[in-house]
């Protein structure tokens, strides 16, 4: 089993080191334990900190796009880059690298499919008295919005096995901790937490300028995404509302018309009270639709899913990669489609540039090793596959004998030629 350890970073050269330096490289359960950084458009020496502290991968956007697409980057990435379990932890060190066995053991039981770290934010000694009881208000609404028990829901030291992963799509630009939750929540994906610890404060928070500001922003957060699982509940509550307000308007004339047989005057509540029932069965209406879209919804998440199992089981490699600087990678430029060659009189048995041979596939899962697959748009390389398998009268002599994940890596080297006509 493989562990990867993403840090979503912004112009942490200074702080990178003293993370990196915490992470384990051993975990009891996993064969592998590799590092992935996020950079997400790092002005400073962030990138080059990390290839020389020995991290594994990189995923370099191109520019600052938040924390959330900074997440949901990784974890696309750590998919394709053949990740079973998923650790996401703050590149300022506030957790404590120590607790990353206790944080993925529910997973590795089966117990959980997303594990959040508890910081016992009541014992944090750099949080003040306010912020305290705000996170714990916090925590409970989002708890409830989500049909879980997470203590410390804005946690962003987290546990992810590849189902919940493959799973879970971030649209908040924001953070990612509250969406998270919920999504999963409403997905039904087992959630579980555990206690952890935490450093000492390295500097102040980048993600918001107060506490107030923290709260507003969450909170629009948290309305926004129970809206969109439980429309009609939300809905049909502001219609309710709306349809008190029309009685109170026309209670006034209500109580003359019953009490005292008067059915003349108080004009302007009859026509507040009007006013205010239509918009009551308007936002009813609304409601209905919405639930109707929120379905749509969730069977275009469905179908995101499969998409990602999909480019999964091609081998599509992760959008912004940038290989770390070692001795095993691979040379890509050896297999981009632009640079194939026909290959001459030795029936396709040279695959690269200048008859050069790449480096050997390894045998195992195509999704785990991205380095043996060409660049080619997915439904292309679906339909070259399929072709290959349907007709062995394409393929090279030499070739038929040899296992099938070499056997796809030929493919590009027989349409070589039509793909350099069609792009003509």
């Amino acid at each position: 089993m493989k562990l990867i350890i993403q840090i979503p970073c912004l112009n942490e050269e200074a702080q990178l080191p003293a993370t990196l330096a915490d992470l384990p490289r051993h975990v009891q359960g996993f064969d592998d334990v590799e590092w992935l950084v996020i950079d997400d458009g790092s002005t400073d020496r962030t990138v080059e900190i990390a290839r020389e502290l020995g991290v594994d991968h990189i995923v370099k956007l191109t520019n600052n796009k938040g924390l959330a697409s900074a997440f949901q980057a990784g974890l696309d990435a750590a998919l394709k880059l053949g990740a079973d379990v998923i650790v996401n932890t703050d590149a300022d060190n506030q957790y404590s690298a120590e607790d990353i066995p206790s944080l993925v053991a529910p997973v590795l039981r089966g117990e959980a499919d997303m594990v959040v770290g508890d910081r016992n934010v009541m014992a944090v000694a750099h949080f003040s008295a306010t912020k305290k009881r705000l996170q714990r208000l916090g925590s409970w609404v989002v708890s409830q919005a989500a049909d879980t028990a997470i203590p410390d829901a804005t946690s962003g030291f987290r546990a992810y096995n590849r189902e919940a992963a493959l799973g879970l799509t971030v649209v908040s630009k924001f953070t990612y901790t509250l969406e998270s939750l919920i999504q999963a929540g409403k997905s039904l994906v087992a959630v579980e937490h555990v206690p952890v610890r935490t450093n000492g404060k390295a500097r102040d928070s980048r993600l918001f300028r107060s506490t107030w500001s923290y709260v507003r922003r969450n909170m629009m957060v948290i309305f926004r995404i129970y809206t969109g699982y439980e429309p009609l509940r939300v809905f049909s509550m502001l219609a309710a509302a709306l349809v008190v307000a029309a009685l109170a308007a026309w209670s006034p004339f209500l109580w003359d018309w019953l009490m005292h047989g008067q059915r003349t005057g108080h004009l302007q509540s009859v026509i507040l009270g009007g006013v205010l029932m239509m918009a009551a069965v308007q936002v009813f209406a609304l409601g209905v639709l919405a639930d109707l879209i929120a379905s749509h919804r969730v069977i275009t998440q469905r179908t995101l899913e499969r998409v990602r199992r999909v480019e999964l089981e091609l081998g599509i490699q992760p959008s912004h990669y940038v290989p770390a600087d070692r001795a095993d990678v691979v040379d890509r430029s050896a297999l981009e489609i632009d640079r194939f060659e026909p290959p001459s009189g030795s029936g396709g048995a040279s695959l690269g540039r200048g008859g050069r041979q790449p480096a050997a596939m390894p045998e195992s899962d195509t999704r785990r090793s991205m380095s043996g697959t060409p660049s080619v748009g997915p439904l292309l390389w679906a339909y070259l596959t399929a072709c290959c398998n349907r007709s062995s009268a394409a393929v090279p002599s030499g070739v038929a004998s040899t296992s099938s994940t070499q056997l796809i890596r030929t493919v590009p080297v027989i349409a070589a030629p039509s793909l350099r006509m069609i792009r003509r």
